[in-house]
């Protein structure tokens, strides 16, 4: 299977720009997007950022990370042979970067044709069983074999086994911490096997980031946003597994469910996928076989022209006004926003970014925003 050629090459003063921005108080990778189409490039965004969130109503503007902070990380990840790049850089999954909410800069380490490979992803129980871990080996390795790339997020289980069956093959990490706060800690030699091999590791975060419990669900947005599909091995209810087949399912992705016992609690989760709707997998075949359609669409440009209505001028006081008070604590659909208040979508888009960056406005899926 080819990789899919790259098309851009940020400069390293865009670079640093752009990781400055990311790295700014109350920017997040849907607000970086909607930042750079606004202003068309990092340093412009950034010369805003101040004015915006007062704007918006911020009593303190926020720290924004400065050109010496962005130069010395930079500094720091090359001193460890790790690459910060950009949608549509080489070495960037290009799945991923289709996404909405795609890091701005991907912290990489390992083989660039790897990460430019198609991938499937192979998630389940941290408790999984001697049969679901043999299983999730046996998929992973044919997997391998057929030329897909396996993706999981180095956790005990179904995702170590995925893992070392397709070390060979091809492999990558999805970290959920920085790349020298490896968790669990005993997988350290796992992942350096991985990374010296054909496989490769990929983080959002900055190096010394431990993770804490809200980054691991981030981190499944990843290995479902690189992936062609996900297939849960195990999974009991209110598995984390769980939570990256329903985010797969919102990226668009297939979802795959292994069947088990129903007298297995660590099977319950699998087994409402499938009345769910998941695809039924008992072989690699059924994976090979529901994704070969997919390979052929062509992926989406991802360097679309900016729109000339994102572009609007600072909204006026009235208008800031009037959608401020159609929010609330209540999560409430964008649409609904723009066809109760009879504004335009871009002076909308404009106020949301500006509570945003103000750090009075919390984004949830679907499209749906409330006020903190």
């Amino acid at each position: 299977m080819d990789a899919i050629n790259p098309i851009i090459e940020l400069s390293e003063a865009e670079r640093v720009d752009r990781l400055r921005l990311i790295r700014s108080d109350n920017v997040g990778p849907r607000t970086f997007r909607s930042l750079l189409d606004h202003f068309g490039t990092a340093r412009a965004a950034l010369d805003r950022l101040p004015d915006m969130a007062r704007r918006g109503g911020a009593a303190r503007v926020g720290r924004i990370c400065s050109k010496d902070e962005a130069a010395a990380e930079l500094a720091a990840c090359r001193q460890r042979d790790l690459q910060l790049r950009a949608p549509g850089e080489d070495g960037y999954p290009p799945r991923l970067a289709a996404c909405e909410d795609a890091p701005p800069l991907l912290v990489t380490n390992g083989r660039r044709d790897t990460l430019m490979r198609p991938m499937i992803a192979i998630v389940g129980s941290r408790n999984a069983s001697a049969a679901g871990l043999k299983f999730a080996g046996q998929l992973a390795h044919e997997l391998g074999q057929a030329g897909f790339v396996v993706i999981s997020g180095l956790a005990r289980g179904i995702d170590q086994a995925a893992h070392r069956a397709s070390v060979a093959s091809g492999t990558v990490a999805v970290l959920a911490g920085g790349h020298d706060r490896i968790y669990p800690p005993e997988h350290v030699d796992l992942l350096g096997a991985i990374v010296a091999g054909n496989g490769a590791a990929i983080s959002e975060m900055p190096l010394g980031h431990e993770p804490r419990a809200r980054d691991f669900p981030r981190r499944n947005r990843l290995i479902s946003g690189a992936s062609l599909g996900v297939v849960v091995v195990e999974a009991a209810h209110r598995s984390g597994s769980l939570i990256t087949a329903r985010i797969a399912g919102e990226q668009g992705r297939e979802v795959f469910a292994v069947p088990g016992s129903p007298l297995d609690p660590r099977s319950a989760g699998t087994n409402d996928l499938i009345k769910q709707g998941a695809t039924l997998v008992t072989e690699a075949a059924d994976i090979i076989q529901a994704v070969a359609p997919i390979m052929d669409r062509p992926q989406p440009d991802l360097l679309r022209e900016a729109d000339d209505e994102l572009f609007a001028p600072d909204p006026e006081n009235h208008d800031r006004d009037q959608i401020i008070a159609l929010l609330g604590p209540t999560p409430v659909s964008i649409d609904d926003l723009i066809r109760l208040s009879g504004l335009s979508p871009a002076v909308l888009r404009m106020v949301l970014l500006e509570l945003e960056l103000a750090g009075r406005l919390e984004r949830h899926g679907g499209g749906l925003v409330a006020l903190i």
